[in-house]
C-alpha cells in the first residue's frame, strides 16, 4: 500500500511562492499517477495537478495553469508542487494522492481523486494572506 506525506505548507503573502512536497513510500507502478488536490473551507475538493510516473506527463487545472509546476525526484521518491504568484483564493488544505493513470485523468481537463482515503496523504495547510 502506498503511503504519502505532504509537507511545505504555511503562511504566504499574496504574490509569493511556496513549494509543497509529497513523500511517497514506493513508486509502485509506472501505471500510477501522483496528484495534488486542494480543499478550501466550504468548497468541494479540487484536483489541481498530477504527474504520470511512466513518462512525467504533467496535467494542470485551469485555475493553476501557468502558476504551479509539478515535478518529481525519483531518488527521493518525492513529488513537488511549486506554487508561484499565490493568491488568497489558493488558500486551502493541499493533499497528494496516488491512483492509476486511467483513473486520475479519465479525459482531458479532468484530474480525479482516488475513491479511497487510503491513497491520500493527511494534507498540509496553505494560507495566502497579507
Amino acid at each position: 500500500q502506498v503511503q504519502l506525506v505532504e509537507s511545505g505548507g504555511g503562511l504566504v503573502q499574496p504574490g509569493g511562492s511556496a513549494r509543497l512536497s509529497c513523500a511517497v513510500s514506493i513508486f509502485a507502478s509506472d501505471d500510477y499517477a501522483i496528484g495534488w488536490f486542494r480543499q478550501a473551507p466550504g468548497k468541494e475538493r479540487e484536483g489541481i495537478s498530477c504527474i504520470f510516473l511512466r513518462d512525467d506527463s504533467a496535467y494542470y487545472a485551469d485555475s493553476v495553469k501557468g502558476r504551479f509546476t509539478i515535478s518529481r525526484d525519483n531518488a527521493n521518491l518525492t513529488v513537488y508542487l511549486q506554487m508561484n504568484t499565490l493568491q488568497p483564493e489558493d488558500t486551502a488544505v493541499y493533499y497528494c494522492a496516488a491512483a492509476p493513470t486511467w483513473w486520475m485523468v479519465p479525459r482531458p481537463g479532468v484530474i480525479r481523486a482516488p475513491l479511497t482515503s487510503n491513497y491520500f496523504g493527511r494534507g498540509t495547510q496553505v494560507t495566502v494572506s497579507a
